[in-house]
């Protein structure tokens, strides 16, 4: 890995995004592209920009803690998209970028003169990432979708919590992150296309559809097995053990011994070797079919010990372990400090931002997060006179008229 002085350009350094949209599912596409070295130009409604500068529960000098991650290594430009001279200023960028990611709903483009024939007509390179509820087409993809939505619709929320409580969120906009994630990996798989063709294209991820991706062998088990996924709270059916287990003064440690092998060390660690010859434990199958029982065993002996010395034990002994991670716990881990899994930038109100680091960790190119969030309009001037070659004047004009 490069040294932490050294500046080498990310492996996307010299691609230009254009990001249109708010909130979470387009400009989370954009955080990824800005980490990995695109330079990325925002635009927002002037006055009042992306509704994420003001969202989080915490607002130290009334800041929001949620945008300097979202909106790091990005360039911020307002921009009116509701009018023709704000159109007209976004079509021109569009021309000059490699990228736009979008998350509106489907049909503003084309309303704006923004749709991409009309964009690839003068940029035909361009390629137009559109990250949406539904998707572009068919019945739902008018409707307005947001991340809970798909996230129900996907299949997720029925399967998660526990089965004694209704459907439960996962503590984290987990859909429109995924559907981000997916509208990334699009953007990447079209860049290698236009390497061949020369073309650019579209690339259409839908919040529900990023879920449904992520929801394993869930389909073939109901209409082949008959089987329909329930939620399971913190066990894996017919997965023992496989749980989280009490140690002593309160603690919870989870363990992951479900390996025939695996299961065997911890039977030893646990002084009762002949439970891995026990027919009710010695396959996995049997464990699953008595899982209540065998996390009772297990649970029996872990609340002996404190988490520490617990943890220290099943390390040693080769079984799979580890605490239900806090923030708090993350900052003490000395393994994120080894891999530098959080970094920390100066901020000009609220000092040093600690926030997770670029990932996945490339060798020889690796991402940066160089900036935190922008103020709003920040790189006006910088975008509109270098990038478009407008004039001082001209970019005046534009802010006395409120279209930036």
């Amino acid at each position: 890995m490069p040294g932490s002085d050294e500046q080498v350009p990310g492996p996307l350094a010299g691609l230009r995004v254009l990001e249109m949209g708010q909130l979470l599912a387009g400009p989370f596409c954009g955080q990824l592209l800005g980490d990995l070295g695109a330079e990325v130009i925002k635009l927002e409604a002037p006055g009042s920009g992306d509704p994420m500068r003001q969202w989080g529960r915490e607002k130290p000098h009334g800041k929001s803690l949620w945008w300097p991650v979202v909106a790091r290594n990005k360039k911020s430009v307002t921009c009116d998209l509701r009018v023709p001279a704000g159109q007209r200023l976004a079509r021109e960028l569009a021309e000059r970028a490699d990228i736009v990611v979008e998350n509106f709903r489907p049909g503003a483009l084309e309303r704006w003169g923004l749709d991409y024939e009309t964009l690839a007509e003068a940029n035909p390179g361009l390629i137009l990432v559109r990250v949406t509820g539904y998707g572009q087409n068919g019945p739902y993809a008018p409707r307005a979708g947001f991340g809970s939505i798909g996230e129900a619709m996907g299949g997720l929320r029925y399967v998660t919590g526990d089965p004694s409580n209704p459907p439960s969120r996962t503590g984290i906009s987990i859909g429109d992150s995924l559907a981000a994630v997916f509208g990334t990996i699009g953007a990447l798989a079209a860049l290698h296309g236009r390497e061949r063709t020369g073309r650019g294209q579209v690339v259409d991820s839908a919040i529900y559809e990023a879920v449904l991706a992520m929801m394993e062998s869930l389909l073939p088990e109901w209409e082949i097995g008959g089987y329909q996924r329930e939620r399971t709270g913190a066990v894996l059916p017919n997965i023992a053990p496989s749980n989280v287990y009490p140690a002593r003064g309160d603690e919870l440690v989870l363990i992951a011994a479900n390996q025939n092998s695996v299961f065997t060390r911890l039977a030893e660690l646990m002084g009762r070797p002949e439970l891995a010859e026990d027919p009710r434990y010695a396959t996995h199958s049997a464990r699953g079919a008595n899982m209540t029982e065998l996390d009772t065993l297990i649970g029996e002996w872990t609340a002996r010990f404190g988490a520490d010395e617990l943890l220290e034990r099943l390390h040693e002994g080769g079984v799979p372990a580890g605490r239900i991670y806090t923030a708090s716990d993350m900052f003490a881990d000395p393994h994120f400090t080894a891999r530098d899994a959080i970094i920390r930038l100066a901020h000009p109100e609220l000092g040093e931002v600690p926030m997770q680091n670029v990932v996945p960790k490339l060798s020889r190119t690796p991402g940066t997060v160089r900036s935190t969030g922008p103020e709003l309009g920040e790189h006006n001037n910088e975008i509109y006179r270098s990038v478009l070659g407008l004039a001082e004047y001209e970019v005046t004009g534009l802010a006395e008229r409120g279209v930036i």
